[in-house]
């Protein structure tokens, strides 16, 4: 299938594995996929987006604040107040005990090292695999003999269930309008 991709798609794969290596996350997700298709903001099928003000670094912000909403909704269930626990720990140990470390005291040799891999592959979520599979049956149904950036947003919008179409809906624009310019697009 990665035959059919034009230089901008793998492109945006390769920045997708990139870009969930340095979030730490360890499998790559439809998000991740967004910010590696959000990098290339001159393709005219993402005109849409770039007209919303999505751009990269928007969307990164909103993949750190809505993955971590998951895990603090699941933990209040059970009674743990999150932002509680958070300021316990900032008045024993100072603010900002919390947060990550900086960049340069991350680094770590060998195996174990943090983000989980030595720099290779980092396995596809399923939200993932499924855009890049719907992105192949977008491109056939347009009757395009290749897979362009275009193809995978239609295949993240297709898909509808990952991080990555969250992200777009987060940022106040509606899938559906998202995909039908698009489409136009590329028509």
């Amino acid at each position: 299938m990665f035959e059919r991709f034009t230089h901008g798609a793998r492109r945006a794969v390769v920045i997708a594995q990139e870009e969930a290596r340095q979030l730490g996350h360890d499998r790559v997700g439809s998000e991740h996929l967004l910010l590696g298709i959000l990098e290339q903001p001159e393709d005219p099928a993402l005109a849409v987006l770039a007209e919303a003000g999505l751009d990269q670094e928007a969307a990164r912000q909103a993949v750190r604040r809505l993955r971590g909403k998951g895990d603090q909704q699941v933990l209040a269930t059970i009674g743990v107040d999150l932002d509680a626990v958070r300021a316990a720990v900032e008045a024993a140990f100072g603010e900002g005990a919390l947060d990550d470390p900086p960049e340069e005291g991350r680094k770590r040799w060998g195996r174990f090292r943090s983000g989980g891999s030595v720099g290779g592959h980092i396995p596809f979520s399923s939200p993932a695999k499924k855009t890049l599979e719907l992105s192949l049956r977008e491109a056939l149904r347009l009757k395009s003999k290749e897979i362009t950036l275009g193809h995978l947003l239609l295949g993240l919008l297709r898909e509808g269930e990952g991080l990555g179409v969250l992200v777009i809906a987060d940022h106040g624009l509606d899938p559906s309008a998202v995909r039908r310019a698009v489409e136009a697009e590329l028509a």
